[in-house]
């Protein structure tokens, strides 16, 4: 399986978090280590999204 970093939906920077091709998370706070901000995200099939 292809792990791959979370990128910051506001920076673009790679943060500390990895996830798999199946991993599915839904109001997941992710810390930026770069902008030094917090980013709640929902993550499907593989993709990053911004929380609604």
């Amino acid at each position: 399986m292809t792990e791959k970093f979370v990128l910051c939906p506001i920076c673009g920077g790679k943060t500390r978090t990895k996830i798999r091709p199946d991993t599915e998370a839904k109001n997941l706070p992710i810390l930026c280590r770069l902008c030094k901000n917090e980013v709640v995200v929902d993550i499907k099939d593989g993709k990053v999204e911004k929380a609604k």
